[in-house]
């Protein structure tokens, strides 16, 4: 059942934040996010100490916020960050191993695609989502829409670029949830919950729209 409730909650949310931060920082920006309405996040593993992080939102936040595992690149660092207790997996790229073990641990996976061919396979092997990168961050929403309208049922994530002033935009494109890094990762928490916030609502509104 994991699968489907933390994919639910994916999905609830719209957003999830992704940090690049030490671990006293995630925290921080864990709490502001939460207060704001947007409670999920991925921790990078382009930090060498995510694990820690991970460890430490757990501690201190419990069951308040999904945490998942970000730049999970090969089989290994997978089975680290589900030893951690990831909720969730995050890549630039598909790594058939990193699949196997999301399935065989049943947790979302979303992986980074750059072809639409590459999406397929990946959304066949299992992928929850697809993270169509790098190109829709450089294009724009018109790519997602673009996908959509030959693929309508692929499962797509957004991350680069998304604010409040243009994440509605991607939500009418067709993503079913949005990555989101600097905006979500400025100032202390409470300036954090101000732009979770701001989110939260620009995603409400253009989902009672569609």
């Amino acid at each position: 059942m994991k699968k489907f409730e933390n994919t639910k909650k994916i999905l609830d949310s719209g957003a999830l934040a992704v940090v690049r931060a030490k671990p006293e920082r995630v925290l921080e920006i864990a709490k502001g996010i939460i207060k704001g309405g947007i409670p999920v996040m991925e921790i990078s593993y382009t930090n060498a100490d995510a694990p820690k992080s991970i460890d430490l939102v757990h501690e201190k936040l419990g069951n308040e916020i999904l945490v998942g595992a970000g730049t999970v690149n090969n089989g290994p660092t997978a089975k680290d960050a589900i030893s951690h207790g990831a909720g969730f997996i995050y890549s630039p790229i598909f790594d058939p191993d990193v699949m196997d073990l999301a399935n065989e641990y049943q947790i979302p996976y979303a992986p980074g695609c750059t072809t639409v061919t590459e999406a397929m396979h990946a959304m066949r092997a299992g992928a929850t989502f697809i993270k169509y990168f790098p190109y829709g961050g450089l294009l724009g929403p018109e790519v997602i829409r673009t996908i959509k309208t030959p693929i309508p049922d692929m499962p797509l994530l957004e991350s680069g670029g998304v604010n409040a002033d243009n994440v509605q935009s991607w939500f009418t494109a067709g993503v079913e949830v949005v990555g989101i890094g600097g905006a979500l990762s400025k100032g202390n928490s409470d300036d954090i919950a101000g732009s979770a916030k701001a989110i939260r609502d620009k995603i409400d509104e253009v989902r009672s729209t569609l």
